[in-house]
């Protein structure tokens, strides 16, 4: 059974991974991964990551899995985003304005493809 703080830990990650754009769902496959120390399990006990919204990280496609793996794993993989992201910021290499408008240039590209009638995986 699950604990209090498990339930805590669950809410909190899932507020963190929102803040990036991305929402957990149970992972699509149903086959056996290799997690952490080499360990297997099923992915019925595994989670995915995918964008929240039609309007989050336009560059993937809807239903693309970001990253598949436990909850564990899942709260390592968000520290090295995190960290990621604040490098770039200290070498001024990207920012959260930076970062919004290239989404947008992104979004306006789709709806212009989507315009001219052309292919565009939105999903």
């Amino acid at each position: 059974m699950t604990g209090w703080n498990t339930i805590q830990e669950i809410r909190r990650l899932e507020e963190a991974f929102d803040a990036v754009g991305l929402k957990m769902v149970q992972a699509k496959n149903s086959t056996w991964i290799q997690v952490e120390n080499s360990t297997w399990t099923n992915s019925h006990d595994t989670i995915a990551l995918v964008p929240k919204d039609a309007d989050s990280l336009p560059i993937y496609s809807r239903d693309a899995e970001v990253f598949a793996g436990t909850i564990e794993d899942a709260r390592q993989w968000l520290r090295g985003l995190t960290w990621a992201r604040e490098y770039d910021m200290l070498l001024r290499l990207s920012d959260d304005k930076k970062r919004s408008r290239k989404e947008q240039d992104e979004r306006n590209r789709q709806l212009v493809r989507l315009l001219k009638n052309e292919k565009v995986d939105l999903k």
